[in-house]
């Protein structure tokens, strides 16, 4: 069964439930009171009847899902894969196994006789040489430019400092600075009396706005807007929590119609065609096997052994006669000499030592 009614919060450590229920009362949040029962138990209920529906809708297409993949999209899916790779992926892979990857590698092979060993003497042998020379070249020039360019970067430095520099620091010393300093304390004065003004204007407008917007928004937030929101959030969390409470309640009932279903059809349909399938099939099937199809296979074996038999003795009347030709034409041919192949001994092989010592001494 479900728990419709809430729990309520454990007493604090150190007091008992009597205690803490004659004392102060426990403290709940601000969505918990008599508007929260007061909703839940409706709100349950027809949640309930609602989802239980649904519920058992939804498990029936999970079941019917699940099995049109298992016995339809699967299989379909890997004869599709099959095909897809019958059809594009293997033509493709020997196409490029056989086709681009040789092309592509006498492409390289010439490209590299054709412009790679060209490009790299004409780059030891040319431009190598031609560079140093030219590096030695400039080397030298940019020396001798380099000593002009110090000596008239020094001359322009001289006149610039005594033909500019040293008028700007006098002016800027003697006439800017004071002048500079008299319009900063002007400034620093005007920027004071701006700022007493613009304080308060300020001032006024910030009491003006407090009291004509910001208090009555307060008021309004305080008394309506807040009371407001803590109902629709009760209302909001007593529904989400009925809907979770009916969804179980829905699988549970969902099971239990679920496995009645699976008892019904397996006593009606699976237990009789079990029964048929042991007691009629097979017994049926295992004497048309002993009587029809073992005969048929031992016949089937006989010819076969009959037809291999025949085959044997046609192929050797055949190599008889063939050999009886081969001899009226060409004669007996040689016997073989059989070989030896079998291990020396250990006095064989210290003879043939022994000998062939000797016929290096000699």
């Amino acid at each position: 069964m479900v728990d419709l009614e809430k729990v309520p919060d454990a007493a604090p450590p150190g007091k008992s439930a009597e205690q803490a229920g004659q004392g102060e009362p426990v403290r709940r949040s601000d969505a918990e009171g008599c508007l929260a029962v007061a909703i839940r138990i409706p709100v349950r209920v027809v949640v309930l009847v609602l989802v239980v529906p649904v519920r058992m809708v939804w498990d029936a297409l999970v079941v019917a899902g699940r099995f049109l993949r298992d016995a339809v999209l699967r299989p379909v899916g890997r004869a599709l894969a099959w095909l897809g790779r019958a059809v594009f992926v293997w033509p493709l892979v020997g196409l490029w196994r056989y086709v681009l990857v040789p092309l592509a590698k006498g492409v390289g092979r010439l490209g590299h006789v054709l412009l790679v060993v060209p490009a790299a003497w004409l780059y030891r042998w040319v431009l190598t040489p031609v560079g140093y020379a030219l590096a030695w070249f400039f080397t030298r020039v940019g020396a001798v430019l380099a000593a002009i360019g110090r000596g008239l970067y020094a001359g322009l430095a001289w006149l610039g400092r005594y033909l500019a520099v040293v008028p700007a620091v006098w002016l800027y010393r003697w006439v800017l600075a004071p002048v500079g300093h008299a319009l900063a304390w002007c400034g620093r004065q005007v920027a004071r009396g701006v700022g007493l003004v613009v304080t308060g204007v300020g001032f006024v407008l910030y009491w003006t706005v407090r009291v004509l917007l910001v208090l009555p928004a307060l008021a309004v937030w305080r008394w309506v807007l807040a009371p407001v929101g803590r109902f629709l959030a009760v209302v909001g969390r007593e529904v989400a929590d009925a809907l979770g409470h009916a969804w179980r309640i829905a699988g549970h009932l969902s099971l239990v119609v679920g496995r009645f279903l699976g008892t019904v059809l397996r006593w009606t349909v699976a237990e009789p065609a079990r029964w048929a399938y042991r007691s009629v099939l097979t017994p049926v099937g295992h004497a048309v096997r002993d009587t029809v199809l073992r005969p048929l296979a031992e016949a089937g074996r006989g010819a076969r052994r009959a037809a291999r038999q025949a085959l044997a003795s046609a192929r050797h009347s055949v190599r008889q006669a063939r050999a009886d030709v081969r001899r009226m034409l060409f004669g007996e041919p040689a016997e073989r000499k059989p070989v030896d192949r079998r291990e020396p001994s250990a006095v064989e092989a210290r003879t043939l030592g022994s000998s062939t010592t000797a016929l290096t001494k000699d």
